[in-house]
């Protein structure tokens, strides 16, 4: 499956009670996050599908996001692979810190860049 053929969705039309999956490392998600996101880093994905697999597991779709959507276009596909309805987020936190989304930090400022 190419990265072209992976299902993606804008920042705009992600639903309002969307399960978005962080894989940026910790600095990145330190620096500011949508809140609510669950965060496993993409260096570590592997080792902690299960936490994955469990969000899922009542069949919510994985919407997945990174910085500008490169990290997280090879996490959905490694998730459609294993059979896990994953979409990819368009743009990624820069997309949503552009769009006006909100965002937490772990020290109460939020930036992305």
């Amino acid at each position: 499956m190419s990265f072209a053929a992976l299902p993606s969705v804008d920042v705009g039309s992600l639903p309002a009670d969307a399960l978005l999956i962080d894989v940026r490392e910790d600095d990145e998600w330190s620096a500011g996050h949508a809140e609510g996101a669950l965060h496993v880093p993409m260096s570590a994905f592997v080792d902690r599908f299960g936490e994955v697999s469990e969000a899922v597991s009542d069949g919510r779709t994985a919407y997945v996001v990174c910085r500008s959507g490169g990290r997280s276009a090879q996490v959905t596909q490694y998730l459609v692979q294993q059979g896990v309805d994953a979409v990819n987020v368009d743009g990624g936190m820069m997309a949503w810190d552009g769009a006006g989304r909100p965002l937490v930090s772990d020290n109460g400022s939020a930036t992305v860049l």
